[in-house]
């Protein structure tokens, strides 16, 4: 097998904002044709990244290189190879979808088919439509729709699908899948792990401005040594387990059969283990044999949730 292509290389890069350092020297390369996941809670600086790679934001240090171009001395060849679809795409609300399209192809010495475009991001019956008529998805789509009308090699989509319903959110990923399929590299920026999960080849997990881990999505979980994850709730007379106890709890809980690795997440007890069902059948037993109270017991595969707040300590979604 031949190695895999960078088409994008990022190499140290930083963004101050006063005494505030929003990216804190991020490297990574992005491989042609492959759908590449910034992944992280709401202020991890992954928008600030792109945006750096897109040439929308000046670095404070390092630099980017997209296609073979860098991002601050070749702009304007930075800008041919690239389509970009920002976290907040404020569109000309009166236009109609097919006027806006043709406004756009405007921009570019050579653009692609209109109608097929269209055809792409379903849209076809709504070319009539002013985009203010336009539900959340189908601006969306637009959106995407415009950052495609230049053909180009790399498609940034930030935060795509928040604020969608899951039936718009999963027309969306079938398009970035599409995209793959045509040979697009998609950097695409989110804070959902089952959408990273399902739509990243690699993925790499941003927290406070820094890199904290690329790889697999499947090397990621593998990552945790643990295949199967066991929740449940202690409570006492009452009400929950004061913090003190809940802390020794842990610590005993940690010695259940088979069990890698115990957590305690606010309320909520975790358990990793490879092997479910002996780790689940001692725990029983200990509760009945210890008279704990186990509420809202529940066993899932591990995800790259566990895999964040594990190297972490907080989850994906906190603010």
């Amino acid at each position: 097998m031949t190695a895999p292509q960078a088409i994008i290389e990022v190499k140290g890069l930083i963004k101050r904002y006063g005494d505030f350092t929003a990216v804190k020297g991020v490297d990574f390369e992005v491989y042609k044709g492959e759908v590449f996941g910034l992944l992280g809670p709401n202020g991890a600086g992954k928008t600030t990244t792109m945006e750096m790679i897109e040439g929308l934001r000046r670095p404070d240090g390092g630099s980017a290189r997209v296609a073979g171009f860098d991002t601050q001395t070749d702009l304007n060849k930075v800008k041919q190879v690239i389509g970009v679809q920002l976290q907040s795409t404020s569109l000309f609300e009166l236009l109609k979808v097919h006027e806006i399209m043709r406004m756009y192809a405007s921009f570019y010495p050579e653009s692609v088919p209109l109608e097929p475009l269209m055809d792409d991001m379903i849209l076809r019956e709504k070319v009539n439509d002013r985009v203010k008529n336009l539900s959340g998805g189908q601006k969306q789509r637009l959106a995407i729709g415009l950052a495609l009308v230049n053909d180009p090699q790399v498609v940034f989509l930030d935060e795509p699908t928040t604020g969608l319903d899951p039936q718009a959110r999963r027309t969306l990923w079938d398009i970035i899948l599409r995209l793959k399929e045509q040979g697009k590299t998609v950097v695409l920026s989110t804070h959902y792990m089952e959408e990273a999960h399902i739509l990243c080849d690699r993925i790499c997990l941003m927290d406070s401005g820094q890199v904290i881990a690329l790889d697999t999505p499947r090397s990621l979980v593998s990552s945790l040594q643990s295949d199967s994850a066991i929740e449940f709730r202690l409570t006492e007379e009452g009400g929950k387990l004061p913090e003190t106890q809940a802390s020794i709890m842990l610590g005993q809980l940690q010695t259940v059969q088979k069990v890698k690795q115990a957590d305690l997440r606010k309320d909520v007890f975790v358990l990793y283990t490879d092997h479910l069902q002996t780790s689940l059948i001692d725990l029983i037993q200990r509760a009945e044999a210890e008279q704990w109270k186990i509420i809202d017991l529940q066993t899932r595969t591990a995800t790259l949730e566990d895999v964040f707040i594990h190297m972490t300590g907080k989850s994906l979604r906190e603010e």
